[in-house]
């Protein structure tokens, strides 16, 4: 029963896709809800990149220090500690895990609630394509705003770290600097963009899945935001799986 419901799922996602993706019937009307996602998606989840990634940066820079302290190891290893997995794992996936909480769930309930109050049935009989209308700008916005996300927060997050040793007496300046700059890959910083892009498609399309179909009344919005946080992780986590099996 199960596996007939996941399939099922699957089928109507890309059926759903499907419909999304055609070239829009209005572009005037397409690029002002482009516009405005790109505020709403992008602009609005930027204090919280740089609030979490600066604290971020700095336990990382503390928790490497303590677990480094070995008269064997280089004084920079926390610096490189802490750069790379601000550029392998946290600016790109657990980044992203953050956002599917709040963006995903405003998805979910924006076009949830468009569903259960009848708005997207108007939409229809109007003749307009509305998973296009609704999800195209959603996605494309959120896929645009990425990258400039993770580099903030990848910036951020470096100048947390520095901000231990500025301020604390954890590790100096120069050590960190050193750590930071030593064997630098960029190659690493292309990784969590690319990383990042499939996130951002994935929180977008099934977050707008969940909510276009959902049915009933406020009960059943909350259910289907809390499918779309919940699948979205799951389907990220395991993308990173593959992503990190395919691209090092």
């Amino acid at each position: 029963m199960m596996g007939l419901s996941a399939l099922q799922h699957t089928g109507e996602y890309f059926m759903l896709l499907g419909k999304v993706f055609r070239l829009p019937d209005r572009q005037r009307m397409f690029w002002r809800q482009y516009s405005r996602e790109l505020e709403k998606q992008g602009l609005q989840s930027l204090p919280i990149v740089v609030i979490i990634s600066v604290f971020i940066g700095a336990i990382l820079t503390i928790q490497a220090k303590i677990n480094t302290e070995n008269p064997l190891l280089p004084t920079y290893t926390t610096g490189l500690l802490t750069r790379e997995t601000l550029l392998l794992e946290f600016s790109s996936t657990i980044l992203c895990l953050i956002l599917a909480g709040k963006v995903g769930s405003n998805i979910a309930s924006e076009i949830g609630t468009m569903r259960i109050t009848e708005q997207i049935d108007a939409l229809e009989i109007m003749g307009v394509n509305s998973a296009n209308y609704l999800i195209l700008p959603k996605i494309l916005a959120l896929v645009t705003m990425m990258p400039f996300l993770v580099i903030i927060s990848i910036s951020v997050g470096l100048v947390g770290g520095w901000g231990v040793g500025a301020f604390t007496d954890v590790i100096t300046v120069a050590d960190y600097l050193v750590g930071i700059q030593y064997a630098f890959n960029p190659y690493f910083v292309w990784y969590g963009i690319i990383k990042s892009l499939v996130f951002a498609f994935i929180i977008t399309s099934l977050s707008s899945y969940y909510g276009y179909y959902a049915r009933g009344g406020a009960l059943d919005v909350g259910r289907a935001s809390t499918n779309a946080v919940v699948n979205s992780n799951i389907i990220i986590l395991f993308s990173d799986l593959l992503l990190t099996k395919l691209l090092l």
